[in-house]
């Protein structure tokens, strides 16, 4: 739910349903206070509660009484002298909120309700003749407050004319309309409460919780801690920018762990690189001091002292160069100047390159091209010669077998050319093999870092594959050996009709 639409409901919710189940209880309320009121009062008739501080339920009330009354008018209107009698019906207009006045001519002879301002109060009321034994209506009396008078005129058994006055004050409330007064007050009070709270548990479920996790969040980020996962449901505007963070805090989390792996990396670089050029420099320093010191007497010996001193030179330059190459990958710098380049003349002359080298270290190079003469690649050649040093280098620096052998083999497998180079030398575990292009990793540390190498060349080699839009994988068997694949794209040319 969006949220100007929990907003409208919030609305919705403060106004509308209170005052929905406010009438609600106001309507079950005045029905309850009716019937008690019919029934403590022995009312037949319907009567409206909500009029009860005007004349409806104060007629009602007394309309068994005046049924009474004109009985006894009928009957022995003598009655009407007995003190006795009039105390007796006065007592029991009293339970219906309504007192009587006797008057006998023109003197009042019994007054119900000693209280009343007497002169004033009696000027008011009606002469004879104005109401009957079976009178319905009546007359209301202003003056302090307000009465419903019921006029019923008879005449005394001497032939004088009297009148009874049944008198209610109309502005009294009866208890059953006051208990339905507090009990609705106490009811709103209550609806006002209830939806308050529950208005406040849903926007603080949907609204104040979130923006609860979210401040706790950006807490966590501030204080470099983002092991913690936000977690919200809700697909509102909070909601979205709840999962924006999350994203937001992955991704600093990802390149926290990338910059410490990225640092480790540099770390055990630089400690590789250090180590590597440390052996052909100490090399070179102990044959110049040889030289230095006369130990090379002969033409011969001193021939084999420059030739070492310059190989080891051009293992130093080759570390460096690796290390410049490094910084150009992780910088996306590679400068590649591709070209069209026939497969079977470079491979050739590659062969016959590397191969002085590995004639010179003792090891058979087999060469064996399946691909046409004609045969096309768009490579840089520089880079793809890189590939094939580096593949060899390594196959070269593990080799565990008197008589080393590497063979390169060049397939032609429809639009692409593949590339073979497998060596017999210790081979790889299976367990290793899949991570044998990640950079820095060695198979074996505590062996491997006598062998030397920045631990880079494998991943260089699958960089610059990659780049020329090609895969490479490697296939091995421990005590076996290792093969080397990758594949390139042949050149087609475009024929445009």
């Amino acid at each position: 739910m969006k949220l100007k639409t929990r907003l409208a409901v919030a609305f919705l919710t403060v106004t509308v349903v209170p005052m929905l189940l406010i009438a609600m209880a106001f309507m079950g309320l005045s029905s309850y206070q009716t019937s008690e009121i019919r029934k403590n009062y022995g009312l037949t008739d319907q009567i409206e509660v909500l009029s009860a501080n005007s004349t409806q339920i104060f007629n009602r009330l007394t309309e068994s009484g005046r049924e009474e009354i004109r009985q006894q008018m009928e009957s022995d209107p003598g009655a009407f002298e007995d003190m006795d009698y009039l105390d007796r019906l006065n007592q029991k207009m009293m339970d219906k909120y309504a007192y009587i006045i006797v008057r006998k001519g023109n003197e009042i002879i019994y007054e119900g309700n000693p209280s009343t301002e007497e002169e004033e109060f009696y000027r008011q009321l009606p002469p004879y003749g104005n109401g009957g034994a079976d009178i319905e209506g009546g007359i209301y009396l202003d003056g302090d407050s307000q009465h419903l008078l019921k006029q019923m005129d008879f005449k005394f058994p001497d032939g004088t004319e009297g009148s009874l006055f049944l008198v209610s004050k109309v502005d009294e409330i009866i208890p059953e309309v006051k208990s339905m007064v507090r009990e609705m007050l106490i009811s709103g009070i209550l609806i006002l409460c209830f939806t308050g709270m529950a208005l406040t548990t849903w926007v603080y479920r949907s609204i104040w919780r979130p923006l609860g996790q979210l401040q706790q969040a950006t807490k966590n980020i501030r204080d470099g801690n983002l092991d913690f996962t936000l977690e919200v449901e809700d697909e509102d505007e909070i909601g979205r920018l709840c999962q924006d963070f999350e994203e937001m805090r992955i991704r600093l989390k990802e390149s926290a762990e990338e910059k410490i792996q990225y640092d480790k990396e540099s770390k055990e670089l630089i400690s590789n690189i250090s180590h590597d050029l440390k052996t052909p420099i100490t090399a070179i320093k102990g044959y110049v001091e040889g030289i230095m010191d006369g130990v090379a007497s002969s033409p011969e010996k001193l021939d084999k002292y420059i030739r070492t001193i310059y190989n080891k030179a051009n293992d130093m330059d080759r570390l460096i160069d690796e290390l410049t190459f490094y910084s150009k990958i992780d910088t996306n710098k590679i400068p590649y100047t591709y070209s069209k380049i026939n497969v079977a003349e470079y491979f050739g002359d590659c062969v016959e390159e590397v191969g002085l080298d590995m004639e010179a270290r003792g090891v058979e190079l087999g060469y064996f091209n399946y691909v046409d003469k004609d045969v096309e690649i768009i490579a840089d050649a520089e880079q793809l010669k890189r590939v094939i040093n580096n593949i060899i280098g390594n196959s070269i620096k593990y080799m565990d077998k008197k008589k080393g052998i590497i063979n390169i083999r060049i397939r032609d497998v429809g639009d692409f050319i593949q590339v073979g180079i497998e060596d017999n030398g210790r081979g790889i575990a299976a367990k290793d093999l899949p991570n044998i292009f990640d950079r820095f990793y060695r198979t074996d540390a505590s062996r491997n870092s006598s062998k030397g190498g920045s631990g880079i060349g494998l991943s260089i080699v699958r960089k610059i594959i990659e780049d020329h839009g090609g895969r490479i994988w490697a296939t091995s068997k421990e005590g076996t050996g290792t093969e080397i694949h990758f594949v390139l794209r042949k050149y087609q040319e475009v024929i445009q009709e």
